[in-house]
């Protein structure tokens, strides 16, 4: 049995290797390069395939692995809006995914912005780097004295909650599904208007799709509270950009923390020169400003996540090539 990884980063190799020691009857080659219709030849003599990336899965490179043989596909992450499913289903491939690698990390990653953002911890790093050491009027905000609305209570949004309540928040939450504990909690209101007009943070936890893209638009910040802070560490495209940025200008968005960011890919995972090299114009107007925190897609960065990506999605693949079903199967191979 062979499997061939895409993507493969140097952080992820110790991880990669104790698979491999626990796993000898597998066989595993992989490379740093992303899967393209060119990589997916490397591919040749493998009976699955792992691999993770933000780029498009292209309908050619589906096809090149296809015409290999290979029919098994395992992401080591949660989200496969990158994939079109129609290809998948033309060339007859089954899709595993990483539904829970590490919620911890991402939940923590939410809740540090939120916190640097109520104590201005970008505005005393300014006055700190011009040698200014006094602490008015830079004057913060205290955790518990905030109301988050938390959309979506995944495992994500929920493991967020739990952190929240322990700082003593107020929280208000939305999803379609109602998880039963939270319904029991009466945290859940009907609408995400009833929760916009709630909170003073608004924290973002749900998978795209098409119907909930740029689901932050203008219209959605017309109804949240003067003064909100918006926190996104989901996916960037669930932000209308052009909108957060009006927002801001205006002040009716008090200040943003982005790990995410609609075309995020025209910047993060590239080094530049300083933030005015930046080619994308509404990610370096956010970057720039000291109300907003954007870090590049990195919440999920933990020690715990990467290895937990690792062996998930190499235990699915394998279990795959073996003729069984992980119940982390995405679509069936038709």
């Amino acid at each position: 049995m062979k499997i061939f990884a895409y993507g493969i980063r140097e952080d992820e190799e110790p991880s990669l290797k104790k698979w491999e020691q626990a796993n000898p009857d597998v066989e595993v080659g992989f490379t740093n390069n992303t899967l393209t219709a060119d990589s997916a030849r490397m591919a040749e003599g493998s009976d699955g395939v792992v691999t993770l990336q933000t780029s498009d899965y292209t309908r050619e490179a589906l096809e090149v692995l296809h015409n290999l043989g290979i029919k098994y596909i395992s992401i080591r992450n949660v989200g496969f809006d990158n994939f079109n499913f129609q290809d998948l289903n033309d060339f007859g491939f089954t899709l595993t995914n990483v539904p829970v690698y590490s919620p911890n990390a991402i939940a923590e990653h939410a809740v540090l912005l939120m916190g640097r953002l109520l104590r201005r911890t970008p505005e005393f790093a300014q006055k700190i780097e011009d040698g200014n050491f006094t602490w008015a009027p830079t004057i913060g905000k205290e955790y518990r004295e905030q109301t988050v609305g938390v959309i979506g209570t995944g495992h994500i949004g929920r493991v967020t909650m739990q952190i929240l309540k322990g700082f003593g928040c107020k929280i208000v939450a939305y999803d379609v599904y109602h998880n039963p504990e939270i319904e029991k909690q009466g945290l859940y209101v009907d609408t995400l208007e009833e929760l916009y007009k709630q909170a003073d943070i608004i924290t973002l936890h749900v998978p795209l799709f098409d119907s909930n893209k740029h689901m932050i638009n203008d219209k959605a910040i017309e109804q949240m509270k003067d003064g909100v802070y918006i926190i996104n560490c989901a996916r960037g495209e669930l932000i209308d950009t052009d909108a957060l940025i009006k927002g801001l200008d205006s002040g009716k968005v008090a200040g943003a923390g982005l790990d995410v960011i609609d075309n995020e890919n025209s910047v993060f995972g590239k080094k530049w020169s300083s933030i005015d090299n930046i080619p994308n114009e509404k990610i370096r107007n956010l970057a720039k400003r000291l109300n907003v925190i954007v870090t590049p897609h990195s919440a999920f960065y933990t020690e715990t996540a990467i290895h937990n990506m690792i062996t998930t999605s190499f235990d699915s693949n394998k279990s795959l090539i073996e003729g069984l079903k992980p119940d982390n199967i995405v679509n069936t191979n038709k």
